[in-house]
């Protein structure tokens, strides 16, 4: 299912704060550059998102800019222009930064660690990963907009597209 599917179908036309079938659909998968750029291992480069990070959107942000990110996140994601390291305390460990038509916009992304039958994998307490195997998976944590341009300004700056290498 696309993104502006499962918004559609979940999201769109909800009550503000309503409860929301539990959700979670690929959004893209991360090139082979931006997996190099930030570290990651190369076994995990699906990106998902969940009806619980599209609805905090959809009740929080404005709808034009609900609907721009609901479009373009999965470019965002996938071929961002930079890539931050998140500050401590905040959700999610990466932040992508895309400028698209004139505006940067944010998206970070956070690499979960759990045993394989939180992700629905084992049922019945066995699994073919093993009892203590971790699967690892990339979820978005959220989006925006950057309004502000020193937004950005003590976050590290950990990958540049332009080099396509860590900044010096």
């Amino acid at each position: 299912m696309y993104l502006s599917e499962l918004s559609k179908k979940y999201i769109e036309e909800t009550q503000e704060k309503a409860i929301v079938t539990n959700r979670k659909t690929l959004l893209c998968n991360l090139t082979n550059a931006v997996v190099k750029g930030i570290n990651l291992d190369n076994s995990i480069k699906s990106v998902y998102i969940t009806t619980r990070c599209v609805k905090h959107w959809y009740d929080k942000k404005p709808a034009e800019e609900y609907h721009f990110i609901i479009k373009n996140l999965h470019k965002i994601v996938k071929y961002p222009d930079k890539i931050y390291e998140n500050k401590s305390g905040k959700r999610g460990n990466f932040c992508f930064v895309k400028k698209i038509g004139g505006e940067d916009y944010f998206c970070s992304i956070e690499v979960l660690e759990k045993p394989p039958c939180v992700f629905g994998v084992a049922q019945f307490g066995f699994s073919e990963f093993g009892s203590d195997s971790i699967i690892k998976e990339i979820q978005v944590a959220t989006a925006m907009r950057i309004r502000k341009k020193k937004y950005l300004k003590n976050y590290t700056l950990l990958w540049d597209w332009g080099n396509d290498n860590p900044p010096s």
